[in-house]
């Protein structure tokens, strides 16, 4: 396998949004709006992209609190996929979560997103339970995988 890409990943901005957004409606069956984007960067959450020559390839969005973290999105645009860039991201959103003494990461998951779970289970995360009808699907609802990565005393 080669190298992952030399990626740099920053806060995301408001005027990030919209090619944020863009990458998620073709990401997803059931979208995230522009309007969630810019709740989640006025409601303070942790926010950001990964960009390789200035093009946006995909972003991770984190809430923490009471020393847990609860990765929201995590997302890389499909031409991007297999490059160790979902990697690079969700490690970085743990080193931030480290910086702020968590000790616990969450995260749901679609059972059907396989990739998605193989690689959180790499990167230590196990599953802890089930949210039954928790996505939106076609014809219905879909269940979750509920994550979770203990960072024990602040330490990824």
């Amino acid at each position: 396998m080669n190298a992952p890409p030399e990626i740099l990943i920053r806060d995301m901005g408001f005027d990030d949004v919209a090619t944020v957004a863009q990458l998620e409606r073709r990401s997803y069956a059931f979208p995230w709006s522009d309007a969630i984007f810019r709740d989640c960067l006025r409601a303070g959450y942790y926010c950001c992209v990964a960009e390789l020559d200035s093009i946006v390839m995909g972003y991770g969005i984190m809430s923490t609190g009471a020393g847990e973290a609860h990765v929201l999105n995590l997302c890389v645009a499909e031409s991007f996929r297999t490059r160790g860039i979902g990697s690079q991201l969700m490690w970085h959103l743990l080193e931030f979560a480290r910086s702020l003494r968590v000790v616990d990461v969450f995260l749901e998951v679609r059972p059907s997103n396989t990739a998605a779970i193989r690689l959180y289970q790499s990167l230590g995360f196990t599953q802890i339970g089930m949210r039954r009808g928790y996505y939106q699907a076609e014809g219905g609802r879909e269940d979750a995988v509920v994550l979770r990565r203990s960072l024990g005393k602040g330490r990824a």
